[in-house]
């Protein structure tokens, strides 16, 4: 019998429950979730997962010449393991791996109900297996760089809003049911944007969390949309993501907040949604070109 789906389950086979994590909102009734993992040398054989209807999705980040894969109690040969390599583990083939040298992983948690959604969703046939030999090993540019997208934000997840690591994970499906799933290309689901009122809603809703912590799916519903729908349909009328979007408004207000002398840089900071001072300043800096300090006597001395 199989269990319940858990993204909690792949970390039991490392014994490291509390590895750093970031988890997607529920796409497609399913839970997407990210995690980074390392090890000393003589880790030895990972422990059983419980048979899942999922895969993993992982990313070597270090060199591990010392690893045997086995799956379903057989031995499978690895062809590369050097850092750059992606393997995609089918978790209901009880995969386990004896590591013997250092090891450092990403990986992500990618149940196949998600990749069903999104078939379903572009009205092709689902997408029943991941056509990847056991133990097989894959350089893949587009699933590199979008699971190093999201590192920097396993290290401080309270800069990271919601939707950004929806719109990744979202992404990285959609390239994985493509790629390796055998799905068709998306189809156009309509043309155009957003109607005026959709983007006139969505709107109000960025403007009111500026903190990023509504979910795409959410925003799509409230449009009347599909995920995918609304994702295409925003960039359309607004010529950026959503995520972008909200960063941009983020800024726009502290600009607007800054201009009061009263106010400190960390009271506009979190009055925008940004987690401290120091999120503040790195992002206001990437946007404006100059800190929010020097902004600020900027304008104090023009105005002078």
């Amino acid at each position: 019998m199989a269990s319940s789906p858990d993204y909690r389950n792949p970390l039991v086979a490392f014994r490291t429950p509390e590895a750093p994590r970031l988890v997607s909102r529920k796409l497609y009734k399913s839970t997407l979730a990210l995690t980074e993992i390392r090890g000393a040398e003589h880790h030895g054989i990972t422990a059983p997962i419980p048979y899942d209807d999922a895969y993993l999705v992982q990313l070597r980040l270090r060199e591990c010449p010392r690893c045997e894969y086995f799956y379903e109690g057989r031995h499978v040969q690895l062809a590369d393991r050097r850092a750059g390599v992606i393997l995609i583990h089918d978790l209901r083939r009880d995969p386990v791996v004896d590591l013997q040298d250092p090891f450092h992983v990403m990986h992500m948690y990618l149940p196949r109900r998600a990749l069903s959604g999104l078939a379903e969703e572009a009205g092709v046939s689902p997408v029943d297996e991941l056509h990847v030999d056991p133990g097989n090993c894959i350089r893949d540019s587009t699933v590199e760089n979008l699971l190093l997208s999201l590192r920097p934000a396993l290290a401080k997840p309270e800069e990271v809003g919601a939707l950004f690591v929806d719109h990744v994970a979202l992404a990285l499906s959609n390239h994985v049911a493509r790629v390796y799933g055998g799905m068709r290309a998306f189809e156009p689901l309509q043309r155009g944007g957003l109607a005026p009122w959709q983007e006139r809603r969505t709107k109000e809703y960025l403007d009111a969390d500026l903190g990023g912590e509504i979910s795409l799916k959410l925003l799509a519903m409230e449009c009347g949309l599909s995920v995918r729908q609304f994702s295409r349909a925003f960039r359309h009328s607004i010529g950026i993501p959503p995520y972008r979007y909200l960063l941009k408004r983020r800024v726009e207000k502290a600009q607007q907040l800054l201009k009061d002398p009263a106010l400190s840089l960390l009271d506009v900071a979190l009055a925008c949604g940004f987690a401290d001072q120091s999120h503040f300043t790195r992002v206001f800096n990437a946007s404006v070109g100059v800190s929010p300090g020097t902004w600020r006597r900027m304008r104090q001395s023009k105005a002078a």
